[in-house]
Formats: structure tokens, C-alpha cells, sequence
């Protein structure tokens, strides 16, 4: 840090998000935001051209996610620190952001003085996780792909496995057809494979399915 003061850069998506933040941190001491950038890509340029400690920094934008951002900052030597605040815990989420050099992961529901507390963390170069996201990791590190799969999940995966194709597992079940990819890619993630074969391979395997 060049001084007493945390110099911080807001990068969110959503400008409410962004005014709520900066206010947050206008109003406590010892901070001062430089600058906002609502995607990864706005977010580089502004961190190379503005030099902050830490980089408060969303996942999911359109126009430039986050965990690409994360990696270009590392590739590039950046000084500043990056401290994910996100609403999303999931592993696919938390993993390749930490896996791209994220200092630290909090939930956007943390309460503010545990934000103040993160980001004076993240300036000192310390790891913070959100307790949710810090048991999914060590869960994750101890045994990898032994989540358990959800009950929804195991639904989805014994319709893939009589072959069914995600448009008829969609309505089968429901939901859409988004939802079906979104329930696949926490299978594979949970079963640590990466197609559908593997994954009904895995799972009757392990005693998943029957």
C-alpha cells in the first residue's frame, strides 16, 4: 500500500451495485475509491491506469466476466489485489476465480464491516473467504467430486442416462432447458468429469444411480 489510505477499484455490472459501494466506502475511514468499471475489460484498463490496492470484483458481467479479468490482471503483474464480491458461491464459480489469482471471495450478502475487514485484508496480501465458500473449498480440496449431488440433480442425470436429450428432460421435469444445462455443469463439476458419458459412467459407479 502507498499510504494509510486502501485505494480501491469497483467493478459491477449493475450501476446500483456500484453507487451502493462506493458510498459504503466513502463514508468509512481509511478508504478511497479511484474509479468504477462495469465489466473485465473496462476493469484491466482502469486498474493499469489507476494503480488501486484492491480490485472489488464481480464474476458474471456481460461485456467481460471477472475470472477472465483475474487472469489478464495476474498475466499482466498488476500490483492491486483482487477481492471477489459476488452473489454466486457455486464451485464453478468459486474455483477459477481463486485458480486466477483472486486474493479473496466474499458474498455480496457479507455484512459491511466484514467487507471493510476483507478488503483491508486483501490490501495486506491475506486470503479471505466468505465461510460458506471457504468449507466448499476445503470439502473440494479433501476429496475432490464428493459433493453430493441434489435431489433435482440426480433426477436430471437418471433422464440422461436412458439417453434422454435435455429438450425432453426440460419438459419432463418442468423446468428449462437453461435450467437442464445449469443442473449438468454442477454434475460434472460434483462428479469431476466433463461430458455426459463420464458423468452416468461415474455415477453408477459410485452407486449414484442404480
Amino acid at each position: 500500500m502507498t499510504s494509510d489510505r486502501i485505494t480501491l477499484l469497483i467493478v459491477d455490472d449493475h450501476p446500483v451495485v456500484r453507487d451502493g459501494l462506493r458510498g459504503m466506502f466513502a463514508a468509512a475511514p481509511g478508504f478511497d475509491v479511484l474509479g468504477e468499471a462495469a465489466d473485465g475489460v473496462e476493469a484491466v484498463r482502469l486498474a493499469a491506469e489507476l494503480d488501486p490496492d484492491v480490485v472489488l470484483m464481480d464474476l458474471r458481467m456481460p461485456g467481460g466476466g471477472g475470472v477472465a479479468a483475474i487472469e489478464e490482471l495476474s498475466r499482466t503483474g498488476a500490483r492491486a489485489k483482487v477481492l471477489v464480491l459476488t452473489t454466486y458461491d457455486t464451485d464453478s464459480d468459486t474455483l477459477p476465480a481463486i485458480e486466477s489469482g483472486a486474493t479473496g471471495y466474499l458474498l455480496k450478502d457479507a455484512p459491511r464491516d466484514e467487507l471493510f475487514t476483507a478488503v483491508r485484508a486483501a490490501a495486506e496480501g491475506r486470503t479471505v473467504l466468505s465461510p460458506a465458500v471457504a468449507s466448499r473449498l476445503v470439502s473440494r480440496v479433501r476429496a475432490p467430486g464428493s459433493e453430493p449431488l441434489s435431489a433435482r440433480e440426480r433426477e436430471v442425470l437418471a433422464l440422461v442416462a436412458k439417453g434422454t436429450p435435455n429438450r425432453e428432460i426440460a419438459a419432463e421435469l418442468f423446468i428449462s432447458e437453461a435450467t437442464v444445462k445449469t443442473h449438468l455443469t454442477h454434475i460434472y463439476g460434483k462428479l469431476g468429469v466433463k461430458d455426459r458419458a463420464a458423468a452416468v459412467a461415474t455415477a453408477y459407479d459410485r452407486g449414484i444411480l442404480g
